[in-house]
């Protein structure tokens, strides 16, 4: 059953052992020449959060806006010094060093949205976890991640409108925008990196709950199937099962049983776009609500239980603090919405259990 009580927070008992791109601003980070850097050389003082990231990421962060081949070009050329000296693009920065960054243009700042909006406010409620390396965040349904593709803003400038102080936040990982539940959001470039370490190596434990189409198969535990990204002609930007596509496995679970369909627990062992989507298509259990993927059978019959989105919720998240090395694991229920529908179908007609 899912819990229906408010978000949880649960540090682990026990503290791992051992330690485990962005640009990050922070009090020791200092900007010598507060002219714009369009016009004249900057000279930049690299903190101890930024120390560890090459040259070329840097600059490629800082310099919004600039192609990679001219950042490449100004490096090769000698107009970008470290300490006075030349260097390449794969250099380490180490705290302190002095960066000269050449007179380049770089694309306008973009405007942050009103943090008085009903949607960029009520993202306060949302929080889950907050300290000064990282937010967790209930992303709602129909919010985007970031702006772009005729989105004025998304849930990363919505958190940097609210939180105007810190010069550096970034998301740690992505959810499609009718996907609803928990998102990890770094403070500090450390943070970010750490985070990013753990998703690279499968240290990180998420799970959805997902509600799909007739009866899902109790032995069904997981799909493993590579998946490529397609465009079509119509710029629509579909996933496919292809056998030269990335591999990408996720786990299953039966959580609970209705006329209509099935509520499961998905747990993506990789992280790829669309993945848990596309796998419950491909098992012919596709979720409820999914204009790409779905089955317009399935999304009537949900619709006429009150269903109006995707029922796909990133329900809970395991990691490893950046800083304390503690496991954290966060819960998010899902919404009242979902909820009621739920209680809908829990109404109808109970089905046989299905023969193992």
């Amino acid at each position: 059953m899912i819990n229906k009580t408010k978000p949880t927070l649960k540090p682990a008992a026990t503290a791992a052992s051992g330690a485990a791109d962005g640009l990050s601003m922070d009090s020791n980070s200092t900007l010598k020449d507060a002219s714009e850097s369009a016009v004249k050389v900057t000279w930049y003082t690299i903190s101890a959060d930024e120390a560890g990231q090459r040259l070329d990421n840097f600059l490629l962060a800082r310099l919004k806006g600039v192609p990679k081949s001219m950042i490449y070009r100004i490096i090769r050329k000698g107009e970008v010094r470290i300490n006075k000296g030349r260097c390449k693009a794969d250099y380490k920065l180490s705290t302190n060093d002095e960066v000269r960054i050449p007179p380049v243009r770089v694309a306008p700042e973009q405007e942050l949205p009103n943090p008085k909006l009903i949607q960029i406010a009520s993202l306060e409620d949302a929080i889950l976890f907050e300290d000064e390396c990282l937010i967790v965040i209930n992303k709602p349904s129909g919010l985007a991640v970031h702006g772009g593709s005729g989105l004025r803003f998304g849930l990363i400038e919505g958190l940097r409108s609210l939180r105007p102080k810190h010069e550096f936040l970034e998301l740690v990982h992505r959810l499609d925008r009718d996907t609803s539940g928990i998102i990890l959001v770094a403070k500090k470039r450390s943070a970010l990196r750490s985070l990013h370490e753990q998703l690279r190596e499968n240290k990180m434990d998420k799970r959805y709950v997902a509600l799909v189409a007739g009866s899902w198969p109790e032995s069904k535990r997981k799909v493993d199937a590579p998946l490529q990204k397609n465009t079509l002609k119509s710029g629509e930007r579909v996933v496919r099962v292809d056998a030269t596509g990335k591999a990408s496995l996720t786990r299953f679970k039966v959580l609970e049983r209705f006329t209509v369909g099935t509520l499961i627990e998905a747990e993506p062992i990789t992280g790829r776009t669309h993945q848990i989507r596309v796998h419950t298509q491909i098992a012919g259990h596709p979720i409820a609500g999914d204009d790409k993927y779905g089955e317009a059978a399935f999304d009537t019959l949900t619709k006429q239980n009150g269903l109006g989105r995707l029922f796909l919720h990133a329900r809970g998240l395991t990691f490893m603090h950046p800083r304390s090395e503690t496991t954290m694991r966060i819960e998010a229920p899902i919404d009242s919405h979902l909820t009621a529908v739920l209680d809908k179908l829990r109404a109808l007609p109970r089905p046989q259990r299905q023969q193992k």
